[in-house]
């Protein structure tokens, strides 16, 4: 499965579209990453915790996204945009982008 946050895939022509698909990853907080946190907040630095997590919600949002895209007949996923929500004590993680499906375009 292709994923680009661009419009097109070079060397690649799209010949379907599928429509929208959609990962969402909903992440709660817990004490001991907030306890971590708030020396990082106290003292300066990044909050390695945070960092983590925020890493494994986005790779499982845009695997969402990659299956609900598979499940439509797609092959690629353009114009893929990620985006960030604070909800109270947690946060999403939301992938978005066109499913398509494409080929590969031969070498002249």
């Amino acid at each position: 499965m292709l994923l680009t946050t661009t419009p097109t895939i070079q060397g690649w022509r799209i010949t379907d579209y599928c429509g929208l698909v959609f990962g969402e990853v909903i992440i709660g907080t817990d004490f001991a990453r907030d306890f971590a946190a708030g020396f990082t907040n106290l003292f300066g630095g990044r909050s390695s915790a945070y960092e983590e997590a925020l890493t494994e919600a986005r790779q499982q949002a845009l695997d969402e996204m990659k299956k609900r895209a598979q499940a439509i007949g797609a092959n690629a996923v353009v114009g893929v945009d990620i985006d960030y929500e604070s909800l109270g004590q947690m946060m999403m993680v939301s992938a978005s982008g066109t499913a398509v499906t494409a080929e590969l375009l031969e070498k002249e």
